[in-house]
């Protein structure tokens, strides 16, 4: 059986894996761009906005949701989605501090 060793590392280097995981792919950074733009829910329309199938951008948006970045309401038939105004002070706390320690990094760099 094979064990999660992520449990090893720093709550927050696993909190910077997580959100790094949930943007590793371009659909969810359009998503995230498209919901950062528009500054409310984005009911049923982000399908036309990408050209994927409609099932693709719900992989995503779970994928999204479970990270925690953005959250989505049943309204109806529909699900609105939008950005968690709760964690993203987490997100970008975690991004700063990241680039932070690349900057760091890149002025004391005496490697190859």
């Amino acid at each position: 059986m094979a064990i999660n060793k992520s449990t090893i590392f720093e709550t927050d280097q696993q909190e910077l894996a997580e959100f790094c995981k949930a943007l590793g792919h371009p659909a969810r950074v359009t998503i995230m761009h498209l919901l950062l733009e528009r500054k409310s829910c984005v009911c049923g329309d982000i399908t036309e906005e990408l050209p994927l199938a409609q099932s693709t951008v719900s992989q995503h948006l779970k994928a999204l949701k479970k990270s925690g970045l953005i959250k989505g309401e049943v309204e109806g038939a529909k699900t609105c989605y939008c950005i968690n105004e709760e964690i993203l002070p987490t997100f970008t706390e975690a991004m700063k501090e990241f680039i932070n320690i690349c900057e760091i990094y890149n002025k004391n760099q005496e490697c190859c």
